[in-house]
């Protein structure tokens, strides 16, 4: 084996290695990335020969997590790795942007990268070493690729920028950013804040891209150590006809360009550049058409891609007719579902939004079974994304990638302003239907959510907005436009979509993709203020419509109360089996969770019902309740003695009644004047120090009679604290202590 080995220095004491030559030797491309006891195998294959008429990079991109990384079975009933996870598709999404642009334009062969975590810390998390493991393995192979790249989490803690920080670590954080970049330029962005300034996001890129330029310059060693034996391949994935390609410049390039110039509607302007399209393809003679098809759409895409390009430059207006920083008209609704916990509309040009908000309990919380992350989501967020968005007809399948990772930073932004467990315990879960898209849907997503949220009453910290920013660019003559609100199809034909979400006082999420070289942090700098003017624009026009979240919520939602009981009562309240909770949720009609939380235990309550709550509420305190000296109890009468009655003063909790307490006068027989179900007050006037036992008194209610004196109590047989009379003492301690125990039949007195 020819192993190849480098090695990265952190600086803070931890190293990173790249490995090569040892495993899946039968691939195109494999590396092997380690920190600590975290390892990602990492493989890329490719064919040979690109499909017909290919005219895109067809790469697939997959992250995968082995259970046995960790020591773990799988969950589920198959107990093995099955249909990947949202955390893992996101981090094969976060690997997909970063590569896709660095293929050559011409290479159409398809191209599979496997990422596999094969061992796991459960302290580190392996989504920034995925991108390095990617890379390293592209760099290695024999596949043509612009690269390296890498990827790298940076996070701000306690004020301070890391580099990878352990899981423990980022609990402090602030700022939490995936950054992929080239030795040069940084390539993707995505991440969340608590509200951080313009300036700190780009302090924390130009930290990030050292760390990288560092992992690149590993890669580029290790490449050139195996070059000789694994030289780039050749290739020809496309058929082109340079004298045709002129000609559809030629006769093209100038109709594109006037309906660029002029505004029109999202499928006015698609339709016209189709008949320009097809005028020209019915242009050429007829027995050339289907042969040069698919030559001419690729040559008319340039075409287009350069004309519109051009005209933004030049003329300094948009698509749409729109100034390079102005919105698109914007209109909200709030409340137009009545039966929904919470709804919103959010419009924005030819963007919509349909929100819903939904409140439930403890038991609704998401169930996360990973292999490095393991717990509950109780914030929810999900995107979707119907082909009629976009007036297209195709098949509805499971959730797409897309759908989950603009869903996901949709949640991001918004979940740094959700209130504080203890004032609003419920889960939550936001559904943001796209009922039509013409660019930046994951940003009316972010609006359209809080808006249903604030309908519902949830009280946000502060509301949040969201905008989309593009950027056109010339290297030769150095021009560039930054455009605010962003259409889909300067998505497409720009060089940066740039999402930015936040609050008046600060960013709170972001998703970057640039497709340039050479953007430099000045541009980045201008693109974020201009974000930020158009942020605010943004919240101005939602909070016309509803300025605060509502004061209560609707009348159908599940209230909630939330107590705290000791730990110690945790098993009291819940019951043998459940019996004790299943009960009292059965007859108070309400969902009761219980949670422990270090010394405590954390209670929930709900209900529709206020009368329910308080039902349930009131029975729990009697569980939970701690008697106290002094204070008047009613209860049933649980059993009788000869030396007195157990009397249940709280659920569960019984006290001695002695025959002496009864009343101020001598009894015989209790049973004279009791039975086993009687409901009596008794006064609790003692606890045993040693065994907490509670003595309980009758007597004590009543009142005194008028020249009693206490010597009277000492008539007849005189009896302990356990209910004994005279001869049963010497009968308890003369033969062996064997008396009876509390409960059990008295001593015969012969």
């Amino acid at each position: 084996m020819n192993i190849v080995t480098k090695k990265i220095d952190m600086g803070d004491g931890r190293i990173i290695t790249i490995e090569t030559g040892k495993l899946a030797k039968q691939a195109d491309g494999a590396a092997v990335v380690t920190m600590g006891n975290t390892i990602l195998l990492a493989t890329v294959c490719t064919k040979k020969e690109a499909g017909e008429d290919v005219d895109f990079m067809p790469l697939q991109v997959e992250y995968q997590e082995k259970y046995a990384a960790v020591g773990r079975f799988p969950g589920g009933f198959f107990k093995r790795e099955a249909r990947p996870s949202n955390y893992e598709i996101l981090i094969a999404r976060l690997v997909d942007r970063a590569l896709r642009p660095l293929f050559p334009d011409d290479y159409h062969a398809d191209t599979q990268v496997l990422v596999t975590l094969v061992s796991g810390d459960r302290n580190e998390y392996p989504d920034a070493l995925a991108g390095l493991a990617a890379s390293a393995a592209l760099s290695v192979s024999d596949i043509p690729f612009h690269g390296p790249i890498s990827e790298v989490r940076v996070a701000r803690i306690n004020g301070e920028y890391k580099i990878n920080p352990t899981a423990e670590a980022m609990q402090e954080a602030d700022l939490d950013l995936i950054v992929a970049a080239s030795m040069d330029n940084i390539m993707m962005v995505e991440g969340e804040m608590k509200e951080v300034q313009e300036a700190d996001l780009i302090e924390a890129l130009k930290v990030a891209h050292a760390a990288i330029k560092k992992q690149c310059q590993a890669q580029l060693e290790l490449a050139a150590e195996v070059a000789k034996a694994n030289p780039k391949r050749t290739y020809c994935h496309e058929t082109n006809d340079e004298e045709l390609r002129a000609r559809v410049k030629a006769e093209t390039y100038q109709k594109v360009y006037d309906i660029a110039k002029n505004p029109t509607t999202k499928q006015e302007r698609t339709d016209a550049f189709e008949q320009v399209k097809t005028d020209f393809l019915e242009s050429l003679p007829e027995e050339e058409r289907a042969e040069k098809a698919a030559m001419v759409n690729r040559y008319f895409a340039d075409v287009e891609w350069e004309a519109v390009r051009n005209m933004v430059l030049t003329e300094r207006h948009r698509l749409d007719g729109r100034k390079l920083d102005e919105i698109r008209p914007i209109w909200c609704e709030v409340n137009p579902l009545p039966s929904a916990h919470g709804s919103a509309i959010f419009t924005r040009g030819e963007t919509q939004s349909l929100s819903t908000c939904t409140l439930g309990t403890k038991l609704d919380e998401q169930i996360i079974d990973g292999a490095i992350i393991e717990g509950t989501c109780d914030f929810l967020l999900h995107y979707n994304f119907p082909p009629f968005a976009t007036g297209e007809v195709k098949p509805i399948r499971s959730t797409g990638r897309r759908e989950i990772g603009h869903g996901n930073l949709a949640m991001r932004a918004i979940k740094p302003m959700l209130p504080p467990k203890e004032e609003c315990p419920y889960t939550i879960r936001v559904v943001s239907d796209i009922l039509e898209s013409n660019g930046s849907s994951s940003m009316a997503t972010v609006c359209a959510g809080t808006l249903a949220l604030m309908d519902a009453g949830v009280k946000l910290k502060k509301p949040v907005s969201g905008i989309a920013m593009g950027m056109i660019s010339d290297a030769a003559t150095g021009q560039y436009a930054i455009l605010s609100d962003i259409l889909g199809d300067e998505d497409h034909l720009g060089d940066m979509d740039f999402k930015v979400t936040g609050t008046r006082d600060g960013i709170t999420a972001c998703q970057m993709d640039i497709k340039v070289e050479g953007l430099s942090y000045d541009v980045l700098a201008e693109a974020l203020e201009q974000a930020k003017r158009g942020r605010m624009h943004i919240l101005d026009k939602m909070l016309e419509v509803l300025p605060e979240p509502r004061e209560d919520y609707k009348p159908f939602v599940p209230r909630i109360v939330q107590i705290q009981i000791p730990r110690d009562f945790i098993g009291a309240v819940i019951g043998q089996g459940g019996k004790v909770i299943q009960e009292m949720q059965r007859e108070t009609n309400t969902v009761i969770n219980i949670e422990e939380v270090g010394e405590f235990g954390i209670i929930d309550i709900a209900s529709p019902d206020k009368a329910s709550i308080d039902a349930a509420l009131a029975r729990i305190k009697a569980i939970t309740a701690v008697p106290e000296v002094g204070e008047v109890y009613e209860g049933p009468v649980k059993s009788i003695l000869e030396f007195g009655a157990f009397i249940e003063i709280l659920p569960g909790k019984d006290g001695l009644m002695h025959i002496s307490e009864y009343d101020w006068k001598r009894i015989d027989k209790l049973e004279n004047y009791i039975k086993v179900g009687d409901i009596m007050q008794v006064k609790l006037i003692g606890v045993e120090e040693k065994t907490g036992k509670l003595k309980l008194s009758r007597r004590a209610l009543l009142p005194k009679p008028e020249g009693y004196k206490e010597e009277r109590r000492e008539r007849g047989p005189r009896r302990d604290r356990e209910g004994r009379g005279d001869k049963e003492r010497r009968h308890h301690h003369g033969r062996g202590g064997h008396g009876h125990e509390e409960g059990g039949a008295p001593m015969s007195e012969n």
